[in-house]
């Protein structure tokens, strides 16, 4: 069962960092909203962290490149650097944890260090998955307030893209994952322990044995007292 848990966390800290991945490339974290009495819809436009797309209705989806990085406001500036020491987190913890994962030929019989190994892999994934809901939290409070703001023009208020409930639902993959690993390594460390201690009165009752068994043994009858 504890090799099971160890898996399934290993299995969604991938998941994670997949979706880390894809939240961090998509274009759809910030979506032009239709608020206006105007409804024909004729174009859609996309922002993210690295390019703005615009679809219309009779052409495909264009996106172009962010020309500078100044010119972006602060939320998404920030959410660059964040997702991307997100996925290196990520990357770590996935790679942490499969080396301390029972079975693998890392630290072989050293059961302490591999749950040394199994902590700070847990603690990369919780990392990790804070470092996404950072970034994510700050673009959804800042097109809710702007949406909100009458002093916003509407052609430039928008609604929460789909990366953003995506980053929500990596963040939780994250953290159960870290969860789990932390939770096993308290009483994987403590049964590690107590099976070292119970060898050690075996040995010790072994040692003791051995050196009974090479006492001399004297005999106290003298020979007169055998009939």
């Amino acid at each position: 069962m504890r090799a099971k848990l160890e898996i399934l966390a290993l299995v969604l800290g991938t998941i994670g960092l997949v979706g880390t991945i894809a939240v961090t490339t998509m274009p759809m974290w910030k979506v032009t909203a239709y608020i206006g009495p105007n409804i024909i819809v004729m174009e859609t436009m996309w922002e993210g962290l690295w390019m703005a797309c615009i679809r219309q209705a009779d052409i495909n989806m264009q996106c172009k490149v962010y020309d500078s990085l100044l010119i972006l406001p602060a939320d998404i500036q920030a959410a660059r650097g964040l997702m991307c020491t997100s996925i290196l987190l990520a990357v770590l913890a996935v790679l942490v944890s499969v080396c301390g994962i029972r079975g693998t030929e890392c630290c072989h019989d050293d059961t302490r260090g591999k749950n040394v190994v199994l902590l700070v892999g847990g603690c990369l994934f919780v990392l990790a998955g804070l470092a996404t809901l950072l970034p994510v939290s700050w673009s959804t409070h800042s097109i809710v307030q702007d949406f909100y703001n009458p002093m916003v023009v509407e052609s430039r208020k928008r609604e929460i893209g789909q990366a953003l409930y995506l980053g929500f639902a990596t963040f939780m993959f994250l953290l159960v994952a870290g969860v789990i690993l932390l939770c096993r390594y308290g009483p994987r460390h403590r049964k590690d322990e107590e099976e070292n201690k119970s060898y050690i009165p075996v040995e010790k009752d072994k040692v003791g044995m051995s050196v009974l068994g090479r006492i001399p043994s004297y005999d106290s009858y003298r020979k007169n007292q055998y009939v």
